[in-house]
């Protein structure tokens, strides 16, 4: 099926019960879940280091980042490593989410915007919610997720390390 200029396409991915989404086109894989090398000193999101292909890639817990409880590895659990445009740079993450489930498209006129109450986190991290039979999937705004001091210390963690200094761990 291909997709026209009415819909776009998001991996969607599972976060305890909940169902949320993020622009495939920031996704530039999916891994299996390995433990990172961890940074002193960085928030508690932040569980560390993994080396994808020769980057240091900050990995990010993103139950903790939304406020929910930390996750707990499972044989479904999978790290998305992304792309996010920041000015002329793109912050490559690692989101570990506790399962993904699928490329799927979305029209844009099903994408209702975020609710002002009875949501878990800040409306100004969710870019849309879609409907769906199963529930909801909630749309992730990603370059409003990280604030600008999380996008700085996050660039200086990525770029200050390099897969050889902790490969070996």
């Amino acid at each position: 099926m291909v997709a026209s200029s009415t819909e776009a396409q998001y991996v969607t991915f599972g976060l305890g019960d909940e169902c949320f989404a993020v622009p495939v086109e920031v996704v530039r894989e999916i891994l299996d879940h390995q433990d990172a090398f961890r940074i002193p000193h960085g928030p508690d999101y932040l569980l560390g280091l993994r080396d994808v292909r020769g980057q240091g890639v900050p990995v990010i817990d993103l139950r903790l980042r939304l406020g929910m409880s930390a996750t707990t590895k499972s044989p479904h659990t999978r790290i998305l490593v992304i792309d996010i445009p920041i000015a002329d740079k793109a912050l490559t993450l690692g989101l570990v989410a506790d399962r993904v489930f699928e490329v799927t498209s979305f029209k844009h006129q099903a994408i209702e915007s975020a609710p002002d109450i009875g949501v878990r986190w800040p409306s100004e991290y969710i870019a849309g919610v879609v409907r769906r039979e199963s529930g909801f999937v909630v749309i992730i705004d990603l370059a409003k997720l990280f604030s600008s001091s999380d996008k700085v210390s996050l660039l200086g963690v990525g770029a200050s390390r390099n897969a050889s200094e902790f490969a070996a761990v």
